[in-house]
């Protein structure tokens, strides 16, 4: 038998299941690893925090999807990877040996640096998103107990649709759930628009909704570190904060140093056209791919769950026709992606390229297009 070993339950592995499931390999065996039984799709997750989905609404049944492959889930951490051996440490002690091994295991975000402060703020790493799960309910209950008075300041550092699409959202959750406090917003990015990389039209739309949802933005400004009451830029100017979502500075997680796997100067996985990573001088055919944000593919993809979805195919064919001793095929990403970012009002922006558009017709659009991707990997009502 050949042992495949998945590790992580990101959106790519969901497709790996699934495929698996569709059409079994008798002489294969699969291994999933991972903490729980559920993953959070990234989709979903600021609507989420806005009070719009419940946990199992945006979550996926990575449990189930297993049993339909026939895998073994153990529910665990790998904190080791010893790819020239071909074994993981588990956080238990135990080890296991595959034939074939895929990481799957999304990215975290750089903790910001802190200076003693009296009255620090809040703060909120919008990854990784096991620990936003459980940060967010707890600080809601916080909240709760938060007097009337003063003005309460909410900033978010990082100006992408991370940045922008989370600020939105938790300001509207707040404003519903206390509305006796005057909640303000900031906006802290280096870039000199909102999103960067998109294009005009759809910047100038963020840009406009920031506004209407009373939100200042503060461009061209680097945070350096959380100071007494909110955080400082490298130009010593600090923004007022009660809280800090913090959605900057991605990096790969710090396990995975432990062994001997190659990673680029942010800690993610090279992996080539075919998702194989990428070991230096290695002549013989792959046994460890790697896709997801955990990955750095050539040339860079944005750390986006759209990539993850459509990697999710080519590496399921690609794990089975290593496991056959067949060569793999190439995953070309698509220059321009289609994006859609929630603004927290019943409403989202549309943008693919310089191409922008925004609505509440859009924000339905993206309910149907996530509420399917859950349903494809969630047992029916009677399962």
């Amino acid at each position: 038998m050949t042992h495949l070993l998945l590790i992580g339950g990101g959106h790519a592995h969901a497709f790996v299941l699934e495929a698996f499931a569709r059409h079994p390999e008798p002489e294969v065996s699969i291994t999933l690893v991972m903490p729980g039984d559920r993953a959070p799709y990234s989709g979903m997750v600021p609507a989420w925090l806005a009070g719009e989905y419940t946990t199992d609404d945006m979550t996926l049944d990575i449990a189930w999807l297993a049993k339909r492959a026939g895998a073994r889930l153990v529910q665990d951490s790998v904190v080791a990877i010893r790819a020239a051996e071909q074994w993981v440490q588990l956080a238990s002690g135990d080890w296991l040996e595959y034939d074939q091994a895929s990481l799957n295991v999304g990215a975290t975000l750089a903790p910001p640096a802190r200076r003693p402060a009296a009255q620090a703020p809040e703060v909120l790493p919008m990854r990784p998103l096991d620990a936003l799960q459980e940060r967010w309910p707890a600080l809601l209950a916080e909240v709760a107990a938060w007097p009337t008075t003063p003005p309460r300041r909410v900033l978010a550092v990082g100006a992408g649709a991370a940045g922008c699409e989370t600020l939105l959202a938790v300001l509207a959750r707040l404003r519903a759930e206390r509305p006796d406090i005057d909640w303000q917003g900031t906006l802290l990015g280096q870039s000199a628009q909102p999103l960067p990389g998109a294009g005009y039209l759809p910047a100038w739309l963020m840009r406009r909704q920031l506004t209407r949802a009373g939100i200042t933005w503060n461009g061209e400004r680097r945070a350096q570190r959380i100071v007494d009451q909110g955080v400082e830029d490298e130009r010593g100017q600090v923004h007022p904060a009660d809280l800090v979502l913090w959605a900057t500075g991605a990096r790969g997680h710090a396990w995975l140093t432990n062994g001997d796997l190659p990673l680029d100067d942010r800690g993610f996985i090279p992996v080539t056209d075919t998702l194989a990573v990428a070991v230096a001088g290695s002549d013989t055919a792959p046994s460890l791919w790697a896709a997801g944000d955990c990955a750095a593919f050539a040339p860079p993809l944005p750390k986006a769950g759209v990539h993850a979805v459509r990697m999710g195919p080519v590496l399921a064919e690609n794990l089975r026709r290593a496991c056959r001793g067949e060569p793999a095929r190439p995953y070309q990403p698509q220059h321009q992606v289609l994006a859609l970012v929630g603004t927290g009002n019943g409403r989202a922006i549309a943008s693919r390229g310089a191409l922008g558009i925004a609505g509440r017709w859009v924000w339905r659009w993206k309910q149907s297009i996530d509420r399917r991707f859950i349903a494809r990997f969630t047992p029916p009502p009677e399962a």
